[in-house]
């Protein structure tokens, strides 16, 4: 298992929701509308500027309706 820097880390994942949340055929806005936050926050998220809580993710997984594992798989 490779481990990346917490930088390439958050972009890492952050691509890798933004591949899911489009093959889902969720926009941002309709992500974050599903999870009650900030559609700027998803954003942040995508981009790899912030590191978000393992509640969120869960979250994610869910409204997206994926394993979690998945998220992280990249």
């Amino acid at each position: 298992m490779e481990y990346l820097d917490e930088s390439s880390f958050l972009i890492a994942f952050g691509k890798n929701l933004r591949k899911y949340r489009k093959l889902q055929g969720f926009t941002q806005e309709q992500l974050a509308n599903d999870l009650g936050i900030e559609i700027s926050q998803i954003s942040r998220i995508e981009r790899g500027v912030i590191n978000t809580s393992i509640g969120n993710i869960n979250s994610i997984s869910k409204v997206l309706k994926i394993d979690i594992k998945d998220l992280f798989d990249f």
